[in-house]
């Protein structure tokens, strides 16, 4: 008996020595490659959704209605496009007609000279260009240069003007957006900025309105959701970068100072009912008046 259980045992020995090693299921591997295929693809969806929200925003922008047609009066739309090798340069913008009022010049020689500024804008795209070495990539990827505008009335009194430039830089899918904004006084033929709107001393004051309305936006989970407060020296810098309407003022910010290009707005509303204690109270105000 105690022969036989020896040889048992040595059978089962070699038997156990004998059994093949078990590899892991070629399952696991496949759920990796899965796990990284399903990564990747939610990345590509997430920034198919930003190219697509980007192009939906500047859109928006475009489409914007104004007053141009019940204005042709007044203004004078001047175009102006050149494509160069390097560039091309397409720009639409307003001037006044001084045929209603000679003072009006004082509005057209500031856009010729200061604003639009061709020559200008040539020079510093040449000089750009110079700093690059690779002259076919740079011939390839073209720059544009692209101005126009929105342009509204209040009482006949002050012509409110967004001018929005897209800057198209080579290698890049989309423009970036830059804004300045005018408000021209009609009856004395004089620019008008933040202290003829608003008390002095209140720019901390419509900073923490704009940054209230901001935060409401970004709290109702609508497009602002990766938005950010505006910062007092970003505000310090667009002061005077908003447009006036009869129940609203709209401060317009360039691309990613407020919100990054693929979300958010280009601008804040902000209704005239909150503005009512900075206002400055003049008759040459035309939001008091």
């Amino acid at each position: 008996m105690r022969i036989l259980f020896f040889y048992l045992s040595i059978f089962l020995l070699f038997a156990c020595k004998n059994e093949p090693k078990q590899t892991k299921p070629e399952k696991d591997a496949d759920l990796v490659e899965t796990t990284k295929d399903t990564i990747l693809t939610n990345r590509e969806d997430i920034e198919l959704k930003k190219q697509q929200s980007i192009i939906l925003k500047q859109e928006t922008l475009k489409s914007k209605p104004d007053e141009k047609f019940k204005l042709q009066e007044l203004i004078i739309t001047k175009s102006f496009k050149k494509e160069a090798d390097l560039y091309t340069l397409d720009f639409n913008y307003p001037l006044l007609n001084e045929k209603i009022k000679a003072s009006y010049a004082n509005f057209s020689e500031y856009i010729n000279d200061y604003y639009v500024d061709i020559t200008g804008v040539e020079a510093g795209i040449l000089e750009d260009a110079e700093l690059i070495c690779d002259t076919i990539a740079t011939n390839r990827f073209q720059e544009k240069r692209i101005i126009d505008y929105k342009i509204n009335s209040i009482n006949d009194k002050l012509i409110s003007v967004l001018f929005y430039k897209e800057n198209f830089y080579g290698r890049t899918l989309h423009p970036s957006y830059s804004f300045d904004c005018v408000n021209f006084d009609l009856e004395q033929s004089v620019f008008m900025n933040y202290e003829d709107f608003f008390v002095g001393g209140s720019e901390e004051e419509l900073r923490e309105i704009l940054n209230n309305l901001l935060v409401e936006k970004i709290n109702a989970g609508d497009v602002y959701y990766d938005c950010w407060e505006i910062t007092s020296d970003d505000f310090f810098t667009y002061k005077n970068n908003f447009v006036v309407n009869d129940t609203y003022i709209e401060y317009y910010f360039d691309d990613c100072v407020i919100c990054p290009s693929y979300t958010g707005s280009y601008s804040i509303k902000i209704p005239l009912e909150r503005l009512m204690p900075i206002l400055r109270k003049s008759k040459r105000n035309p939001l008091f008046g």
